[in-house]
């Protein structure tokens, strides 16, 4: 086999840990000997074990001489784990061969640099594309110290997201949905705005095995969400944010006597501004944040230039009506100019629905970030 071959199996071993690692990043490592397999692992818990320890532990025979298949650079510090560079040379491994650099600053260029001087031959590089697109949200988190906002949302081929009533069940078929649902698994937070829980009253887990739930995050300016909502009554069960300008005292013990936790945020444009609702969550340490409506809210995460990324499902049927909602509402742009661009389009067929994946350009006209 090739080194990329021997890669792509250390990237399907690395996808297991989705959902579980954050905000480390997914790694998955083989250690190979003699053209066999003799260890595999993955970074598989936040605080657990990184992935070349674990692919150590599993070897069916000793590890000497052998090359180990790393998705991305060995850790060289002491963290939540000891470095795993410590590991691999004591193991007396041969060759290492890393598909990505790790941003982190503690490591970044350092763990190979080790590797080298104590005689280890380092190749790097190896499917450096897919292993950094595996981790594009531990990536942009390093760098930018915020999290990876995306959004995401179903929509009828005539572009709304439920007919003139407010019935939005269901756009989209099974499978569809269950894409979304992986979705969910993958982002640390997912978040909505007041008008979705009071229209739709969702729980916003996750309905797939062997996955957890994402941190709810709701935006409500004046703290308008009922209090017998599914939200509001599972918070001690799911953590639970109520992004609010609301200075009710009142209101707010209600809130948190029953597990939610409510975040003053200022108002821009009458909303909860989007900007320093990221930043608060940054504070937090949420890496990512999956936006899934209402409309406003999309406006108002666009506008503030922190989406990077957009997952638009779209349903083979029609539902017509001018006051029928669409995905993107607040007052929107005046030119065609000055409309939000997108980039870097992936096409899936989920069921019978189609599903646009784009990355948002860099700028957005109104200058932000």
């Amino acid at each position: 086999m090739t080194d990329q071959e021997y890669m792509q199996i250390a990237l399907k071993l690395a996808q297991k840990g989705c959902g579980f690692v954050n905000p480390n990043p997914m790694v998955g490592a083989i250690i190979v000997k003699d053209d066999m397999i003799i260890g595999q692992g993955y970074h598989e818990v936040h605080g657990g074990s990184h992935a070349e320890r674990n692919a150590l532990r599993d070897c069916t025979e000793p590890a000497e001489g052998a090359t180990l298949y790393v998705t991305l650079e060995p850790c060289c510090h002491y963290g939540k784990t000891p470095p795993c560079t410590e590991a691999i040379l004591e193991s007396k491994i041969r060759k290492v061969v890393i598909g990505a650099y790790d941003p982190n600053p503690l490591i970044s260029g350092k763990g190979i640099k080790i590797l080298k001087q104590n005689g280890v031959k380092v190749t790097c590089g190896v499917l450096k594309k897919e292993c950094e697109m595996q981790n594009e949200i531990f990536f942009h988190f390093i760098k930018t110290k915020t999290p990876f906002v995306a959004l995401k949302y179903a929509m009828t081929l005539d572009g709304k997201i439920a007919t003139r009533t407010g019935e939005s069940k269901w756009i989209t078929g099974e499978e569809a949905r269950k894409h979304a649902h992986a979705l969910r698994n993958r982002y640390s937070a997912i978040l909505v705005g007041a008008s979705t829980v009071m229209m739709d009253d969702p729980m916003l887990n996750c309905r797939l095995p062997d996955t957890r739930d994402p941190v709810r995050i709701v935006c409500d300016t004046n703290l308008r969400i009922p209090i017998d909502s599914k939200i509001v009554q599972t918070a001690k069960d799911i953590p639970t944010y109520v992004a609010s300008a609301c200075e009710d005292a009142d209101k707010i013990r209600a809130f948190e006597a029953l597990g939610c936790r409510v975040l003053q945020i200022p108002k821009e444009d009458g909303h909860v501004s989007f900007e320093h609702l990221i930043k608060a969550l940054a504070q937090m340490k949420i890496d990512s944040v999956l936006v899934e409506g209402g409309a406003q809210i999309h406006f108002s995460a666009l506008k503030s230039g922190f989406v990077k990324k957009v997952y638009a499902y779209i349903a083979p049927k029609i539902l017509g009506g001018s006051e029928a909602m669409t995905p993107v509402g607040g007052f929107g742009a005046e030119k065609i100019s000055e409309a939000f661009r997108l980039k870097n389009r992936i096409v899936h067929f989920p069921g019978e629905d189609i599903l646009l994946e784009y990355d948002m350009e860099e700028k957005d006209v109104y200058g932000n970030h």
